[in-house]
């Protein structure tokens, strides 16, 4: 999806009163006044060259944007940085900016968004949804395949993720926890293992991430996942209902692996030449299940020939 970054110099006079909604508080336009200056500052980038960006500069927005409770746009801009390291960066850097923009332009149009476009905005920008909320919408029951789970250390927090694949519905599923320091991350959803469970989703134009309400072991044979070419459709369709997301999971069926691509599909640079999963297809065929990035797709686990998950 493109953006015409350049058109951010219409920031405008109508910023500082943005459209709100009934019901909101002080803090919508704390956000509001953070995000016309973010509108303004990528306008000054696209205008004076975006060479000129540096740590010092990305530090400085994020702090104002944490000031103006804008935690979630913080910490996009906060990791702008690592861009400088990459191949290509110019044209990734501008691409950033030019979802930031979009996101800033969204929240202050917020009122004109369909409800699920409006509470992703809001959640983008950081705006909590809290659990009882979840709780109390529609659940969706299925047997749940547990294809992997990765844990990363946001000081002082351990954030767990945990994605399911839905093998009725083919719904994907995220689990995300944040464990405190001195605590073990909860064990029970193991990679390999199916649940017969009910998740409530997080609202939202492309429900990803789920509460799990009730669960209990099943037994279920691999899912037959999707085409490469189904699934690039799905990210289509997942990426024109919300623009801002960074990956998302999918279970692709007859693809080969390769050291850089799986089933034609560009291999993450950090899981090139993935042997265990190469050494389990032997050549051939299998269905694996991945996480999709802008960066290439990155292996979660597969099935060997008896059926047996194996993550990866």
């Amino acid at each position: 999806m493109s953006v015409e970054v350049a058109t951010v110099r219409h920031v405008t006079e109508q910023s500082g009163s943005p459209d709100q909604r009934p019901g909101e508080t002080a803090r919508h336009a704390r956000v509001a006044a953070g995000l016309a200056e973010l509108e303004r500052w990528l306008g000054d980038q696209v205008r004076h060259g975006i060479a000129g960006a540096d740590r010092r500069a990305w530090e400085e927005l994020a702090k104002r944007l944490v000031d103006a409770q804008a935690s979630g746009v913080a910490g996009v801009v906060s990791r702008l940085e690592r861009m400088r390291s990459l191949d290509g960066w110019p044209e990734r850097l501008l691409a950033e900016y030019a979802l930031l923009n979009l996101l800033a332009v969204a929240f202050r149009r917020r009122a004109e968004l369909p409800e699920p476009l409006a509470r992703t905005v809001l959640s983008r920008v950081g705006f909590p949804t809290s659990r009882e909320e979840v709780l109390a919408g529609p659940a969706v029951r299925d047997h749940w395949h547990v294809l992997a789970r990765r844990d990363e250390d946001q000081d002082p927090l351990v954030v767990r993720r945990v994605w399911l694949h839905g093998h009725d519905t083919g719904r994907p599923a995220l689990i995300l926890t944040f464990t405190p320091p001195g605590q073990r991350p909860d064990d029970s959803l193991a990679p390999g293992t199916v649940i017969d469970a009910a998740l409530a989703f997080y609202p939202g134009a492309a429900p990803l991430r789920a509460l799990v309400t009730e669960a209990e072991p099943a037994d279920r044979p691999a899912p037959t996942g999707v085409s490469v070419a189904e699934g690039l459709r799905e990210v289509g369709r997942m990426l024109a209902a919300d623009p801002w997301v960074e990956s998302w999971p999918l279970v692709l069926r007859d693809v080969v692996p390769g050291a850089e691509t799986l089933g034609g599909l560009p291999l993450h640079p950090r899981d090139r030449d993935p042997w265990r999963l190469i050494a389990v297809a032997g050549g051939r065929p299998v269905t694996v299940a991945v996480e999709w990035t802008p960066a290439g797709v990155r292996p979660l686990a597969t099935w060997a020939d008896d059926g047996t998950a194996v993550p990866l």
